[in-house]
């Protein structure tokens, strides 16, 4: 059978199994590479795992945008932690993860040629799906410290663009936007009828000092923002593929023609696990994120060792660090010679749109204070050594 032609040729290939696939034929390879916490959910949220249970209805088809108690928890929790308001104006959808939400977002504003602008370095998974969209992005460089540049977005903006797209704290680089350029964006966005969609999955982790801000609490934003949310990171639940999304009242239909069509409803057994976690007392975020923090500070003292032979940017929030290293070898090889003669795994720039220079996210969310110290010694001795030997 000839090899179909599809869309699917256009979109790259993700770069998480790549990787992986690296590991594996490497034992004993320590991973900086995928955006995952070390921590399990709450017992809250496996505590509500019986209820689920015992409710034989709970195993048929539940509502497209979710069951109603965890729909009422997330609006208490978009009002105290985001100052976001849940009213006539927008809405909740709950969704299997906020890749998912992105997704929805996209198919619901866009039609075939639109176009969605991102800023570089960009979240690869978000690229990938404008293109399985058929939509085009429009890339905007962000500043020497990854912050955003609102005039350079503005002038990105043509008659066929219906998105800009913010993640803040950002993946890859960790960086976390001020409340003024999101301001700006969010003005840039109003002006030009346009939606301004946050992508607000590391919101819980900010360090030193720095907080969070969610675009959707500006005044007079429900009309044109879209907000993302996800259980992943914080709550330790990756696996269990919990995300949401507050949108404005008059995308809803379109929502639910998507998410009716991939997914019917979001996971009940899921939903029950959230609205559990929800209910963990706040010693739990406090205990594991600052846990992360410490990690962090190790990190950091780490990659002091690395300022001759990379440029390490300033980041406050996530649990990355976006390294450009001052080298002319390709990204992808650079990464495969650590996981190969250093047995440490990290994940090339290129995937997140860097194509010109060398670039690495390092990713310390997964790592317990006794890995941090082995998994930063081998990358500082693997880029010394490797750098060393091309120079």
């Amino acid at each position: 059978m000839n090899h179909l032609i599809s869309r699917m040729q256009a979109v790259q290939s993700p770069i998480i199994p790549l990787v992986g696939e690296l590991i594996k034929n490497s034992p004993g390879t320590i991973s900086l590479g995928q955006g995952v916490v070390s921590y399990s959910p709450p017992p809250e949220a496996i505590e509500l795992l019986p209820k689920f249970l015992a409710e034989p209805t709970n195993n048929l088809y539940k509502a497209v945008e979710g069951i109603p108690s965890l729909l009422t928890t997330l609006a208490k929790k978009l009002l105290t932690f985001n100052g976001i308001e849940i009213n006539t104006e927008n809405c909740i959808v709950v969704t299997a993860g906020s890749n998912m939400a992105f997704m929805n977002a996209i198919l619901a504003i866009t039609s075939p040629g639109d176009e969605i602008i991102l800023n570089t370095p960009y979240y690869f998974n978000h690229e990938m799906a404008i293109t399985m969209a058929g939509c085009r992005v429009v890339l905007v460089e962000t500043d020497e410290n990854y912050q955003l540049l609102p005039e350079a977005i503005g002038e990105a903006i043509t008659p066929k663009t219906r998105a800009v797209v913010t993640i803040s704290p950002n993946n890859p680089t960790g960086v976390v936007y001020s409340e003024k350029l999101l301001q700006q964006v969010n003005q840039i966005c109003s002006d030009r009828n346009i939606y301004h969609i946050s992508d607000e999955a590391y919101e819980y982790f900010t360090y030193d000092g720095t907080k969070h801000v969610s675009p959707g609490a500006f005044t007079g934003t429900s009309e044109y923002t879209i907000s993302l949310f996800s259980l992943s990171k914080a709550y330790g639940f990756a696996s269990w593929r919990i995300g949401y999304m507050v949108i404005p009242k008059h995308l809803l239909v379109a929502i639910k023609k998507v998410q009716d069509t991939i997914l019917i409803c979001p996971p009940v057994v899921s939903q029950y696990a959230a609205l559990g976690a929800l209910q963990a007392k706040p010693e739990y975020l406090q205990a594991n994120i600052g846990a992360i923090a410490q990690v962090r500070q190790l990190v950091l003292e780490h990659l002091k060792q690395l300022q001759d032979l990379c440029t390490i940017t300033p980041a406050d929030g996530a649990f990355y660090f976006f390294l450009k290293v001052h080298t002319q070898i390709d990204a992808f090889e650079l990464v495969k010679q650590l996981i190969e003669q250093h047995q440490i795994a990290v994940i090339p720039g290129t995937t997140f749109g860097m194509n010109h220079g060398c670039y690495l996210r390092v990713a310390y969310g997964a790592l317990q204070k006794d890995t941090v110290q082995e998994g930063m010694a081998r990358l500082v001795k693997g880029l010394k050594t490797i750098l060393d030997a091309a120079n």
